[in-house]
């Protein structure tokens, strides 16, 4: 079975069975891709009996290939991933997407999020313009912590078996386990990090990838 963002958008239903599944993204960064801006990856996961066993990232312009399979650690061009053990939310950068939806409400949530955790003195928080590449990062420890609503399972499939492998945490913004088709995330490298994050934010509601 497969997954894909152009196949659902073509009609295809986005159902996680306990079937092999592929789950892809062939372009994550599309309005960077569009704007000839570096930040643009191929994401690769698969599951099996609704598990990741492992997932693959490419940055396509830094020519970097992320890895991680269940049990067997993360990479990136064979060098070993680690996240970052920041519990201490000062020192902690911090990064998200905006999302696909930009009405005033919704603006006003994803804005209010960002002012929370800087008034929270956050060290700083940052947009980049690609899901899995932000997710990467926290992988490899460049960042500390990642949030979103609005992202897809395509989105997180792979980015999820890399950053658990580098010894980070993945879970619902709610705080509980991920549902990887709730289109909603934080991942982290610490749970204080985590679970801190999942208290300052504000939901902003997106329908779930299975109900489409």
């Amino acid at each position: 079975r497969f997954i894909a963002e152009e196949s659902t958008a073509a009609g295809s239903k986005c159902v996680l069975t306990d079937s092999p599944t592929w789950i892809i993204d062939p372009v994550d960064g599309t309005c960077n891709f569009v704007h000839r801006f570096p930040t643009v990856a191929v994401s690769i996961g698969f599951a099996v009996n609704k598990e990741l066993e492992f997932g693959v990232i490419y940055h396509c312009t830094e020519e970097r290939l992320y890895t991680g399979r269940r049990g067997q650690g993360a990479f990136c061009n064979d060098k070993r991933l680690q996240v970052s053990k920041e519990t201490d939310i000062s020192k902690a950068l911090i990064l998200t997407e905006i999302g696909p939806k930009r009405d005033p409400a919704t603006l006003k949530l994803f804005l209010g999020n960002i002012e929370r955790l800087l008034k929270a003195q956050a060290h700083g928080v940052r947009v980049i313009g690609s899901s899995t590449l932000a997710l990467c990062h926290l992988a490899s420890g460049a960042a500390d912590a990642y949030y979103q609503f609005g992202l897809h399972c395509w989105d997180l499939a792979a980015a999820t078996v890399i950053i658990r492998e580098a010894g980070g945490i993945v879970i619902d913004t709610s705080g509980g386990p991920l549902d990887l088709m709730s289109c909603r995330v934080i991942a982290a490298g610490t749970r204080e990090m985590a679970m801190f994050i999942a208290q300052e934010i504000q939901t902003i509601h997106y329908r779930r990838d299975d109900e489409n």
